[in-house]
């Protein structure tokens, strides 16, 4: 008789994909696809930001009242509170005081990817760097074999200029694989100076919206 087939649970489609602060990148992908399949303007907002409907005055445009929308610009500014909603919702409690703060979708999703896309963009790097040091020093322990077994075999001038070449194509090759570690790591280094700025810039946005707040009062 054969044996009963077992399959595992596959996500549910009723609910949004949940995130501990692991594996950003993979819910970020899937929280895209679940949002697109509710409402692709829920996920416009979430991209570009709310709908905020605007009336000239004095011959410029200002933030039209609340109390003026049309019911079809009440639908669109509905969309932001709803995409608010999912990814509170999907978040856990660590997560949710960081984005707490925001004031909307678009801020929630930034601040999550600029926290979280730098970290596991750097921990990719790091685990690149540590192969290729062991692909290098794996490489670097044949090669010392094959050249001890050659200086054996031969003690030629032609075996010299061989040897002479081979080190040289491996110093070149460790050359260009320092380089582009580097480069890696100058471009990881830009991301996260942007991301230090876009966290100065908020502190300084929350700081001057505390002061204008004990102001009013």
């Amino acid at each position: 008789m054969a044996g009963k087939l077992s399959f595992e649970e596959g996500a549910s489609i009723n609910k949004p994909p949940s995130f501990c602060g692991l594996n950003y990148k993979y819910w970020e992908a899937r929280m895209k696809i679940f949002v697109e399949s509710i409402d692709q303007g829920i996920w416009d907002s979430i991209e570009n930001g709310p709908f905020i409907p605007k009336l000239k005055k004095n011959g410029s445009f200002i933030k039209k009242p609340w109390s003026q929308w049309t019911n079809e610009e009440c639908k669109m500014g509905k969309l932001d509170c709803i995409a608010h909603n999912i990814i509170a919702s999907a978040v856990d409690s660590n997560e949710f005081f960081r984005i707490s703060e925001c004031k909307s979708a678009k801020e929630i999703w930034d601040t999550l990817k600029a926290t979280h896309r730098n970290i596991t963009e750097s921990k990719e790097v790091k685990t690149r760097s540590q192969a290729r040091r062991k692909r290098r020093q794996n490489r670097k322990s044949l090669n010392l074999c094959f050249m001890i077994k050659k200086e054996d075999d031969s003690s030629s001038v032609s075996s010299s200029n061989s040897s002479n070449t081979e080190n040289y194509s491996q110093l070149l090759q460790a050359f260009q694989e320092t380089h582009e570690e580097a480069s890696q790591l100058a471009l990881l280094n830009n991301r996260l100076k942007g991301m230090n700025n876009w966290l100065e810039n908020r502190v300084k946005a929350l700081e001057e919206e505390l002061e204008n707040s004990k102001n009013r009062f």
